[in-house]
């Protein structure tokens, strides 16, 4: 018995305490909704006759109760929409709800004559001003699409809301109007016009007033989030670049992904030291770095740590894609995070690189085939190609892209012929048997970028539709037989997404689930290239070099997956502003996409 009183005691004092801080925003969030939810209820439905305090509204104007309704109604759908940014601990959300609570209490007692919204309110803002500290997050970089999607949202929202508002006073409508009649009535009443419901006393106010505010807020909150400005956007400086450069210089071999880094779409965050930096891009609420951290293994944590600072400051979520074994590591020991195993590198030794040997044979014939065909093969350093040349690349790269869309985030630089940039590789292939097109006699490009200084990571592989199968093969050996002339010994090839599972799923004795598994990475081969890259690195020979993705949480996963489809580029949803509306800005050279399309997959 005596056991039992220090546990409940316990329990006492963990409720007299309260919740803990970093509970307090989603607890907060939640109920922040189900006050919006009750003001949004407030004002759509009839108030009741009864109340003892309905005597308040024989000595209000006539229209501060049809006024009321519909600032209930407003401050409910607001409080609706702010609900998430307080769950994620923001500012701005925190600022708005404390405005906004008294305003909804207000109006509740206004229209509906009840204490209960007051009450609501005044319990909810003790804990939002107890606890103001812990939201504390800073605004997330802008989007164009959030403002398209607020717009789909609210205007479904304020139909089914209109709909209810014109249908819930069956007793003061006049007539009996059609569906049809209340659609249009409800379309009427959000663009401010008069529809072809009417309704006996106060009530067609009422219902004009509160249709008229979803109208007024699908527009408002649409032009806000359409129309302000896009700080902070993700860019590099100048300054920061040549950082970057500096370590890469001491440090760049270590990560076949450590020049990727310098893609001018990217942020940075350098350890206090300065001896080491993690680059990162925010995309939909994710902070996404790449790779492994920047410089010297030893300054890690301090980088690590500066970007984990980073996303408290703004309640991101924190991930990693692509990072190496050592660096999933180093993460997951300083952060607490999890980590997964995403896939494998393929990476070629050039001194084991050789065409001899039954298991190149396809490889080897279909090299000398081309070549029979009439194409060559041409390896230089960047730096060595003329002008005229490179504008010729960069724009036979460009129309050769497969997709509109510029894909490439981890393992993709985003440009071509940088003058800082002049240590990259390019090999190119030509037709010289052919009459010269818009682009001489280039059929096919590759594009490499230096991997510390006896390396070379591929960035592209581009060529022409018209150009003979095998292009990517006759280049890529063309550039692993050159690699010794400068100074290369390793070459790193794509990225090959669950590899191992596809390699193990295929062999004799793979158990059901992991040939479930293979089955569905096969299927979704169809639009992600999955297999198709497996194969086409493994005809090389490469040693695999397994690369992984550092979460937070197994929840966060779904979010981080679609964050990271964004950066690569298989889905857009970034909304350009309105010509008239855009600053002019020096354009950017962006050509660049480490991905094999599904044409030279499939030729492949």
């Amino acid at each position: 018995m005596s056991g039992g009183v220090p546990g409940r005691s316990n329990r006492v004092l963990r409720i007299a305490r309260g919740p803990r801080p970093e509970a307090v925003p989603g607890l907060v969030g939640r109920a922040v909704a189900l006050v919006g939810l009750l003001d949004i209820a407030a004002g759509v439905f009839p108030r009741f006759r009864h109340s003892r305090m309905h005597a308040l509204a024989e000595v209000l104007p006539g229209s501060f109760g049809p006024f009321a309704a519909a600032l209930s109604l407003s401050v409910g759908v607001l409080l609706l929409l702010l609900a998430h940014g307080l769950r994620r601990r923001k500012r701005r959300a925190w600022r708005a709800a404390v405005a906004l609570l008294p305003a909804g209490a207000v109006s509740q007692f206004a229209y509906r004559h009840s204490l209960a919204g007051v009450l609501f309110a005044v319990v909810l803002l003790v804990p939002l001003i107890w606890h103001r500290r812990e939201f504390a997050a800073l605004p997330d970089p802008r989007s164009r699409w959030r403002a398209l999607a607020n717009f789909v949202l609210m205007s479904a929202g304020s139909l089914v809301l209109g709909l209810v508002i014109v249908s819930v006073h069956p007793h003061r409508t006049v007539g009996d109007p059609s569906l049809a009649d209340r659609l249009t009535h409800v379309v009427y009443g959000l663009f401010g016009f008069e529809g072809p419901v009417d309704y006996q006393g106060s009530t067609s106010w009422t219902v004009a007033f509160s249709l008229g505010a979803l109208g007024w807020l699908t527009a408002v909150t649409t032009a806000y989030l359409a129309f302000r400005p896009e700080h902070p956007a993700a860019r590099l400086t100048g300054e920061d670049e040549a950082r970057l450069r500096a370590l890469l210089a001491r440090h760049g071999g270590r990560d076949s992904l450590g020049h990727f880094a310098l893609r001018r779409d990217k942020a940075v965050v350098f350890s206090p030291s300065g001896k080491a930096a993690v680059t990162y891009r925010v995309i939909s609420g994710v902070m996404l770095a790449s790779g492994d951290p920047i410089g010297d293994v030893e300054a890690w944590p301090g980088a690590i740590e500066r970007f984990m600072d980073e996303a408290r400051a703004h309640s991101w979520t924190p991930a990693v894609v692509g990072c190496s074994e050592t660096g999933g590591e180093v993460w997951t020991r300083e952060t607490g995070l999890d980590a997964l195993e995403l896939g494998d590198e393929a990476v070629v030794d050039v001194a084991d690189f050789s065409l001899a040997g039954r298991a190149m044979r396809n490889v080897r014939q279909m090299v000398k085939r081309i070549e029979r065909a009439g194409y060559e093969t041409r390896v230089r350093r960047i730096h060595d190609l003329g002008e005229a040349e490179l504008d010729r690349i960069r724009r036979a790269a460009e129309d050769w892209r497969g997709t509109d869309t510029e894909r490439g985030f981890s393992m993709a630089l985003g440009r071509i012929g940088d003058p800082a940039d002049g240590d990259c590789l390019i090999a190119t292939a030509h037709k010289t048997d052919d009459e010269p097109g818009e682009y001489g006699d280039l059929k096919a490009i590759l594009h490499f970028v230096p991997w510390g200084q006896d390396g070379a990571s591929l960035d592209l592989m581009r060529r022409d539709r018209s150009a003979d199968p095998g292009m990517n093969e006759l280049l890529i050996v063309a550039a692993l037989q050159a690699a010794p002339k400068f100074g290369i010994t390793r070459v790193s090839l794509n990225f090959a997404m669950f590899r191992s599972a596809l390699a193990r799923g295929e062999k004799i004795g793979a158990g059901p689930v992991l040939r479930a598994w293979r089955g569905l990475l096969v299927f979704l081969s169809r639009w992600f290239q999955i297999e198709s890259l497996y194969k086409f690195n493994a005809k090389f020979q490469p040693r695999w070099e397994p690369r992984f993705i550092v979460y937070r949480a197994t929840t966060d996963l779904p979010r981080i997956g679609f964050a990271t489809m964004q950066a690569e580029g298989f889905v857009n949803l970034a909304l350009p502003m309105p010509r008239f509306l855009r600053r002019r800005r020096p354009s950017v050279e962006r050509t660049c996409a480490h991905t094999v399309t599904e044409r030279d997959a499939r030729a492949a």
